[in-house]
């Protein structure tokens, strides 16, 4: 079940003892609904929404004929929305300050139980997956990752059989060509990433360095509303004096990390003065960091301090 504690939480209700079965359906798939928005929209808000919104119009839906297929039926209201909020914040993105990132997700630790989805929820695949059209996007995080067949697709969004398998070709062709080589977490990884914490939190260059990749790439997201790199920030000894000068910085305030999954992988939520500041998660490639990724923007860091739950 998707957890938030803030008010924003979606109010739709948990299913009461001798609750109606379409009731019972959406609780059942509501964790899909929202991972299936997550995933088309980039934004734990719009995802959370797309499941209210789902809700109403399954409420409706379900008081009518019996719908053979629910889980079909539910992911092709969540997709639709999805699709909906994608194409209106459009004009958002365009005027946009600085790198664009996902929002950040924190994840719940089940997530390490299905590789295929924790793989599909990284920060390296919302990047990839950023890179489509929304209708590319759809299809291949239906097809792909949600396994729905070319024609439960079609009517999701709203083409036909023929052109959904022409979309989901490009979809693969594109994630294929942009997709780095993240490698699974191991034992190996978690160490990494504690040394690598280790050493922006006490100010040591060459250690910073004994862990990033040489061609290691930032990308720090902060809307324009906080310091960050308004470019990626390529090779480790300029990324390691990028993340020792943040560090420099926020050395007056009392700093706090809290480790915890971000978007699957292992990551932090780095408090100053007892306020979330920042959301950090990396990729780790053959032993060392190669990429990072630092979600500044206080509008997308909120949601950051409650874990959530994601399916299949």
């Amino acid at each position: 079940m998707t957890t938030t504690d803030g008010p924003d939480q979606p109010d739709e209700p948990d299913e009461p003892e001798g609750a109606d079965p379409g009731l019972h359906d959406f609780v059942r798939h509501r964790d899909l609904l929202f991972t299936i928005a997550y995933e088309i929209t980039g934004s734990v808000a719009d995802a959370e929404d797309v499941v209210q919104e789902s809700y109403l119009r399954w409420r409706d839906a379900s008081s009518g004929p019996e719908i053979r297929n629910p889980r079909a039926y539910l992911a092709r209201i969540a997709t639709r929305q999805a699709l909906n909020r994608m194409r209106s914040n459009a004009r958002r993105r365009e005027d946009y300050v600085g790198s664009w990132l996902p929002e950040p997700l924190v994840t719940a630790p089940d997530v390490a139980d299905d590789a295929v989805l924790a793989d599909s929820v990284s920060m390296a695949m919302m990047v990839v997956l950023d890179s489509l059209t929304p209708d590319e996007r759809a299809v291949f995080v239906l097809r792909e990752v949600f396994a729905f067949g070319h024609e439960e697709i079609a009517e999701a969004i709203g083409k036909t059989p023929v052109a959904v398998r022409q979309i989901a070709h490009r979809a693969r062709s594109g994630v294929q060509a942009h997709r780095p080589p993240v490698h699974a977490q191991t034992p190996q990884a978690k160490q990494v990433a504690e040394r690598f914490l280790c050493a922006a939190t006490t100010g040591k260059l060459q250690d910073l360095l004994d862990v990033l990749a040489p061609d290691v790439v930032l990308i720090s997201d902060a809307g324009g509303k906080r310091q960050a790199n308004p470019h990626p920030v390529v090779t480790a000894d300029r990324v390691g004096r990028f993340l020792l000068g943040i560090q420099a910085k926020s050395a007056d305030g009392q700093i706090r990390f809290d480790p915890v999954l971000v978007n699957g992988r292992p990551g932090v939520l780095a408090y100053l003065d007892g306020v979330l500041d920042t959301v950090m998660t990396w990729d780790i490639v053959d032993g060392r960091i190669a990429a990072i990724y630092l979600m500044r923007n206080p509008d997308k860091v909120g949601a950051a301090g409650t874990a959530h739950s994601v399916s299949r």
